[in-house]
């Protein structure tokens, strides 16, 4: 005789409160450094896709735009020297989004794993019981030499490229600038430093102590934007041109000897501020 088929056990991998919704997606996008243009084809995959979007500050309204129509979108924005969204605040808008069965969307200025806190947020998302997937972006560092025409790493100038933070965490002593510069010139690397125009002063300060003052530095700000511009400098008149040419944030500083490339694609003089419209982009195939 046939028995009836036995109901299977609920489990607690599928077990769900009546009337629960379903689970939403996390991803944390990388939105380049502003461009639309610089965005991967699976970031704008993502962000057309999402129903939530949790945008930060330096994510430009242009990439904002490319959102679905009826996408809710969240500015928590984070940006040094301003009052910012608390960290703990956006991870609880992610993980209650994401119950709530939303497709949500971090949107995050250059790479979420460069300095973006994504790896933070990972963590905690994982700590809830929550995939998460990860698209990167450009980082700024690299798309601003890149416009002004000069790489990070030459075979003849450079062996290597250190990108670091000149912001450091409440609590934490920093970046060892010194030990840095030392490394730095006997290994022959670009430093890429991040969040370090508020603290110019003390960085070359500390870089000096193992670089020559004669090191080639460029200064980048709002890299890829229709504003962007930089200064070519030295290592020893760094602060006093960020100074004098009101050079803020979002800049990036870039010290090396292939800095100096900067100077031979602009045709000026090593040291003088060089306003800069950024270049049509031409991809290679």
């Amino acid at each position: 005789m046939n028995r009836p088929a036995t109901p299977p056990t609920d489990t607690p991998d599928n077990r769900r409160p009546y009337g629960a919704l379903p689970r939403g997606t996390c991803t944390l996008v990388g939105a380049g450094p502003g461009d639309p243009e610089l965005l991967t084809i699976k970031a704008l995959k993502a962000i057309q896709a999402a129903t939530v979007l949790l945008v930060d500050d330096l994510v430009s309204d242009e990439i904002v735009a490319l959102a679905a129509p009826g996408a809710r979108v969240v500015h928590v924005g984070k940006r040094g020297g301003c009052k910012s969204t608390p960290q703990a605040f956006i991870e609880k808008l992610m993980v209650m989004a994401v119950h709530e069965g939303e497709n949500v969307v971090r949107l995050k200025g250059g790479d979420p794993f460069i300095f973006g806190r994504g790896g933070e947020e990972v963590e905690h998302l994982h700590a809830a019981g929550i995939a998460v997937t990860v698209v990167n972006g450009i980082t700024a560092g690299l798309a601003g030499m890149t416009l002004l025409g000069t790489p990070l790493t030459h075979r003849e100038h450079a062996h290597g490229v250190v990108f670091v933070t000149g912001h450091a965490k409440p609590g934490d002593s920093g970046t060892d600038w010194r030990q840095l510069a030392a490394t730095a010139r006997a290994a022959r690397l670009t430093l890429v430093i991040y969040m370090g125009v508020s603290s110019a002063a003390h960085i070359q300060q500390e870089l000096l102590t193992g670089l020559p003052a004669c090191t080639p530095v460029v200064v980048i700000q709002h890299v890829s934007l229709p504003c962007q511009r930089h200064a070519l400098t030295t290592l020893g008149e760094l602060h006093a041109t960020i100074e004098r040419e009101q050079l803020g944030s979002p800049s990036v500083i870039v010290v090396g000897d292939v800095a100096a490339g900067v100077e031979a694609a602009a045709g000026t003089g090593l040291g003088q501020p060089v306003p800069v419209a950024p270049p049509p982009l031409r991809h290679a195939g």
